[in-house]
């Protein structure tokens, strides 16, 4: 089999399936992306530029578009050149979100493809308005439609395509929504794993920290409103005032992943400092940045209570990583954190915008007598019965790849089994 992956950022969502590929004999697997340090055995390494206009002279609303076009254009180059060598791929699978997949079957029609449809953009009752401190304005209707364009033209090319959570699936329109499953990537649940002897170290502080310790996390990919960093700052001051022995480990770099920037010149971490001033114990509360893959585990490891907010928007790794490490989790009370996190049965959920409720709930968790391990134990199953690499999501992901490799329609819930009269033309 020909396997061809399409992200801009090798090996990204398609670690773990690339990887099992690569590895299976009479398997060839090729990688379009553009340029990084990552390799991995066995796989071909296509790496592209997209030339980048410096100026692109058009409105505001299409320059995320411009880009994508540019994106589709340089991976449609280095697919013709595979087309030119021979390489007819048996399946292309590849993430839509930046316009890498817009010409792929303009130059491989006869190939399947597998597009990553991670989320679908509103101009309300999803992320855009959920905050009142950062409200919308008027043009937003516009700006999205415009943003949604991708996402409608890569349906178009898309045999089927996959979103990480039912809910993520669910804010797509009823004619994208029928050709996609719900596929999550997986966690390696035996590498992610708790640890009692787990412990970290501050190097600055000359400090040790271990699960005896009162350690609560709080870990996004970078601290801004859309993960509720604004709000756990807040709620910070107010649980090391009631906690003289707890320490806070925040996890996450400053620039911006998703939403508005901050003001010029500014990050959202000093803008939350600046508003706490001396209200907060800056000798307990360490920011860590990004750090690597290892620390984060161990992080997770010895949290004593997890802090997860978020808007409604994409659901983070981070989120089941901190489950399978059996972490207390306080996650807020947003439609992609509930999809998941039970109350009381494998976490507390919070009101997002309650800085006085998630001191609530630390203290609930560091006050319980074993800090409800009970908690800790169903996260980690949770984790394992949905979400496990090895016995769910890579079994799933092969079962839709052998589907669109046979013509046959693959099922919308993976987790049943399949119908084996299915067939792509059937209505859904």
């Amino acid at each position: 089999m020909i396997y061809l992956f399409v992200h801009q950022n090798f090996p990204a969502q398609y670690r773990h399936l690339v990887r099992h590929l690569a590895d299976q004999p009479g398997n060839t697997v090729y990688f379009i992306t553009q340029p990084n340090d990552n390799q991995m055995r066995g796989v071909t390494k296509i790496t592209y530029r997209p030339p980048r206009p410096a100026q692109p002279n058009c409105h505001p609303f299409s320059v995320d578009f411009d880009l994508a076009v540019h994106n589709g254009m340089a991976v449609a180059g280095a697919c013709r050149d595979l087309a030119a060598a021979g390489i007819k791929p048996d399946i292309i699978i590849g993430h839509n979100g930046w316009g890498e997949m817009l010409f792929v079957k303009d130059v491989f029609p006869a190939s399947p493809t597998l597009l990553y449809f991670e989320f679908y953009y509103h101009a309300a009752n999803v992320d855009v308005g959920f905050d009142p401190e950062y409200p919308g304005c008027a043009t937003d209707p516009f700006r999205l439609r415009t943003k949604n364009a991708v996402n409608l033209l890569s349906m178009e090319v898309a045999d089927w395509g996959n979103a990480p959570t039912a809910w993520q699936r669910s804010v797509h329109p009823p004619e994208i929504r029928h050709r996609i499953s719900v596929l999550h990537e997986g966690i390696d649940t035996d590498q992610v794993a708790p640890d009692p002897d787990a412990w970290v170290a501050l190097k600055r502080e000359q400090l040790t920290l271990t699960r005896h310790d009162e350690i609560i996390t709080y870990v996004a990919r970078n601290l801004e409103p859309y993960r509720g960093f604004h709000i756990f700052m807040r709620a910070a001051g107010e649980i090391l005032r009631r906690r003289p022995k707890a320490r806070i480990l925040v996890v996450g770099g400053d620039e911006v992943s998703y939403g508005a920037p901050p003001p010029p010149g500014q990050t959202y971490r000093e803008m939350a400092l600046r508003e706490a001033g001396d209200r907060l114990d800056l000798t307990r509360i360490h920011f860590l940045g990004q750090v690597p893959y290892e620390v984060h585990l161990n992080l997770l490891q010895v949290s004593q209570a997890h802090i997860y907010l978020t808007y409604p928007f994409v659901l983070s790794w981070s989120f089941l990583e901190a489950m399978a490490a059996g972490c207390a989790i306080i996650g807020s009370a947003t439609p992609p954190v509930l999809e998941v996190l039970e109350h009381e049965v494998n976490g507390l959920e919070v009101d997002f915008f309650s800085p006085r409720g998630i001191a609530d709930r630390v203290d609930e968790i560091l006050d319980h007598p074993t800090r409800m391990q009970h908690l800790r134990d169903a996260a980690r199953q949770t984790a394992v019965s949905r979400f496990d690499l090895k016995t769910q999501a890579l079994p799933q992901w092969l079962r839709l790849t052998e589907d669109l490799v046979a013509g046959r329609r693959p099922d919308l819930n993976l987790s049943a089994q399949p119908d084996p009269v299915a067939t792509l033309g059937q209505a859904a």
